[in-house]
């Protein structure tokens, strides 16, 4: 009897066993999601164009046709700048510092006394003078040239002192807008 029962214990295993396995073997139909395609990206919305912000542009005021400068005077057998000439120089220098595209001249100037040699080197002593007040005020030696004319240009070719008066100066002339 013992080999019975476990004969029969046997028998209901196998018979569990062999369940589970026809349970198994049934095919159930599975049933799938239909396949998606492939997920399309949505469609952008084009972004704006960045700005990138300028950096502040240095405002150049456009140069005057009519700008002009004005004369600067001497005193006899000098190259000293004369008081009464120092307001005009002034504004000469803020001029140029106002417009600084500006390439300027010195012309140096004197009367008919004194040599022809003496008065060049005269004329040169003036219109550097000139300059040296332009570059103490702040204008590029760049942009400043100097040449003397001694006693070869008159302002006014009259022989008395009011004539000379005239032609002892240093011209300040536009060579470059």
């Amino acid at each position: 009897m013992y080999k019975g029962k476990v004969f029969m214990v046997f028998i209901l295993g196998a018979a569990i066993t062999m369940t589970g396995f026809i349970g198994c073997s049934s095919k159930k139909k599975v049933v799938e999601a239909p396949k998606q395609e492939a997920a399309k990206p949505a469609p952008k919305k084009p972004e704006p164009p960045q700005v990138v912000p300028k950096a502040p542009e240095k405002k150049e005021e456009t140069v005057p046709a009519n700008l002009q400068f004005q004369t600067i005077y001497f005193d006899f057998d000098q190259a000293m700048i004369r008081s009464d000439q120092r307001a005009a120089l002034t504004k000469n220098a803020q001029l140029l510092s106002q417009y600084p595209t500006v390439k300027v001249r010195l012309e140096g100037h004197c009367d008919e006394r004194g040599t022809e040699e003496y008065n060049m080197a005269l004329g040169q002593r003036r219109a550097d003078a000139v300059g040296r007040f332009m570059a103490d005020y702040g204008i590029a030696s760049s942009r400043i040239t100097s040449i003397s004319y001694g006693e070869m240009r008159p302002a006014d070719s009259g022989h008395t002192e009011a004539a000379w008066s005239k032609n002892r100066r240093c011209e300040i002339v536009i060579t470059a807008k």
